[in-house]
């Protein structure tokens, strides 16, 4: 949910029933395809960084450089799609996502290679919010609605599930290319399905597009992930470091000055005087934080300090996507029953009891067995943390301001995912390829207390949400949100 939601929309046409899933289908292939493009790199970093020549301990530009660009213009891109027609965005943002990919795959540079990826990301933002919204107007009926969103929302677990398998498969039987050159034929496919199906809508007003405050947002997010990446190899007394951490502090400052005096921000900061509402969004960081931090960690270690071949890393990476499918609809379950605190502290408990035990795993006791049971106990806590995190969010503002706050909740999630690698990234060094196990698995101790401290944060934001919730007070079945327990 974005807050292009939240404007009107044109009466949107009467569609078959055929028809509605039809496009529904289509739209997902989009939240599918962000999902397995994230997914699918990510099992790929060690393959990719070699190729293309990036530094270990610079890594998680690989990963970051796009999912900047994504988690800044999420909202903008609603917007955008709004005014000008949503199927006309959403078939831009399919061009721009499928002729940068084939960039990727061919840049012959590193700096080539990232500027592509960073259109990428610019892409894939005008993919997941506007794919919801011509969704959610193709389909009127409430009840129906919540059975397409239903199926929307388990794509990103499809995904997550596709993703590391084949991406292992395709550098085994090609290389790290092959890992991009994928999207392009999907994306012909989908461009075509799209022009055949979808019907265009807009909104009959949109919310004014906020420039200052997407600059600045851009800036807050690019100058945070570079400083924690390039900091620690830099040295945090360095110059440069300096200078990043002062862009990070003004273009903060100015972010929250014009945003409070705009009319329609980007993002009101008075929302988060909330303490509920600013408590799942503190949440949502939390837990893409620690799920993007765990998959670059997972593969880091288990290709350089192991020696397994991508296909069997990827392998390795299924109990997270089996926690998070089973996650989510158990999370969807609770909140309707019992209200958003329960399954709340069910997230933190696993994300807290997964990082743990990955803890052991880093000093040396790491039998396959304790990978795979933190693996699932983290999926599982990404997964169950969705529902509460959205619901509270949407509960927690008046009704005119639901679209905002699925749209800011998206943008968290996406946020923590920059954040997590960047982090992770910096506190370990990249785990460069080389270096024996015992101090590659030592390494990465920081990076599971990092797990841990996500986990006892997202119990903590647990605290602040009033039972019961006005969902289950209402017995009614909350509508997850296309990126419940999704990093993109």
């Amino acid at each position: 949910m974005t807050g292009s939601i939240a404007t009107v929309s044109a009466a949107p046409p009467v569609l078959s029933a055929r028809r509605r899933w039809a496009v529904l289908t289509v739209c997902a292939s989009a939240l599918f395809l962000v999902g397995l493009d994230t997914t699918i790199v990510t099992v790929g970093l060690p393959e990719i960084s070699a190729g293309i020549g990036i530094p270990g301990d610079r890594t998680a530009w690989v990963i970051d450089a796009y999912t900047v660009p994504f988690a800044s213009l999420l909202i903008t891109s609603g917007s955008l799609a709004d005014r000008f027609g949503r199927r006309r965005i959403f078939r831009f943002g399919l061009a721009v996502f499928g002729v940068s990919s084939l960039v990727c795959a061919a840049a012959p540079t590193l700096e080539l290679f990232l500027v592509s990826r960073a259109v990428q990301g610019v892409g894939a933002s005008m993919l997941t919010p506007v794919a919801l919204a011509i969704v959610v107007n193709a389909i009127p009926d409430p009840r129906e609605r919540a059975q397409a969103i239903g199926v929307w929302g388990a794509m990103f677990g499809l995904s997550m599930a596709v993703g590391p398998v084949a991406g292992g498969a395709l550098i085994a039987a090609f290389d790290w290319r092959a890992v991009f050159w994928l999207n392009g034929p999907v994306v012909l496919a989908v461009l075509v399905l799209v022009s055949a199906l979808v019907p265009e809508s807009r909104a009959t007003r949109p919310r004014r597009l906020d420039l200052p405050g997407q600059v600045l947002l851009v800036l807050v997010l690019g100058s945070a992930v570079s400083m924690l990446i390039e900091a620690p190899r830099r040295g945090w007394a360095a110059p440069a470091s300096f200078a990043s951490a002062g862009v990070l502090l003004l273009a903060g400052t100015a972010f929250v000055l014009v945003e409070s005096r705009r009319r329609q921000p980007l993002i009101d900061p008075g929302l988060f005087r909330r303490p509920v509402f600013s408590g799942v969004v503190i949440a949502a960081v939390a837990v893409f934080v620690a799920c993007s931090a765990t998959l670059l960690l997972t593969t880091l270690l288990l290709q350089n300090a192991l020696g397994w071949a991508p296909l069997a890393a990827g392998a390795a990476m299924l109990p997270m996507a089996i926690g998070a499918i089973v996650g989510a609809p158990l999370g969807g379950y609770l909140v309707a029953r019992t209200g958003a605190r329960l399954p709340l502290v069910l997230a933190g408990t696993s994300l807290l009891l997964g990082g743990a035990l990955l803890m052991g795993f880093a000093a040396g006791t790491h039998p396959l067995p304790l990978l795979l049971g933190a693996s699932l106990l983290i999926g599982t806590g990404v997964g169950v943390s969705g529902p509460p995190i959205t619901n509270t969010a949407v509960s927690s503002l008046p009704p005119d301001r639901a679209g905002v706050a699925g749209g800011i909740t998206s943008t968290a999630r996406q946020v923590g995912t920059a954040l997590g690698v960047a982090l992770a990234g910096g506190l370990t060094g990249g785990l460069t390829a080389g270096s024996p196990p015992a101090e590659s698995f030592l390494g990465s101790l920081p990076g599971w207390i990092l797990v841990v401290v996500c986990g006892a944060v997202v119990l903590a934001t647990a605290a602040v949400v009033s039972e019961p919730d006005p969902v289950a007070r209402s017995g009614v079945q909350p509508v997850p949100t296309p990126d419940a327990g999704s990093p993109r």
